[in-house]
């Protein structure tokens, strides 16, 4: 078996700085590297990244040059209702409100500005 050293998720973009914001506004995320072609995101304890890439890149082949569809980009965090609330306030696609799951998270679902499907989950506390 080989060794991860690393996962990164790339979003396919046509406008960066915006996709950028989305999600260093949602989550702990600060801008590691930005290009008129490529950004890259990483959380502040450098444990998760995620880069943007623009659509039409020579990098993304002609194939999957269009919308994201049959995936989604699931973040666990602490509480799902503080990042609904601060999705509201940025006036950002919210597709589901915060509810309870039968498998134990509290989930909402966004919408990216790529039409990216964003799922975010909480563990329920106390959940049997």
């Amino acid at each position: 078996m080989k060794t991860i050293n690393r996962m990164m998720t790339n979003i396919c973009s046509d406008n960066l700085a915006e996709s950028g914001e989305f999600y260093t506004k949602l989550f702990d995320f600060h801008v590691d590297y930005d290009s008129d072609w490529f950004v890259h995101l990483i959380s502040k304890d450098k444990q998760f990244e995620l880069e943007i890439i623009k659509r039409t890149s020579e990098m993304v082949p002609d194939g999957y040059q269009n919308n994201p569809q049959g995936f989604y980009v699931t973040f666990v965090v602490e509480n799902a209702d503080s990042v609904f609330e601060r999705a509201k306030e940025e006036g950002l696609d919210v597709l589901s409100e915060p509810a309870d799951t039968f498998y134990g998270q509290r989930r909402l679902l966004l919408k990216d500005p790529n039409g990216t499907l964003v799922d975010v989950s909480s563990p329920m506390p106390n959940f049997d």
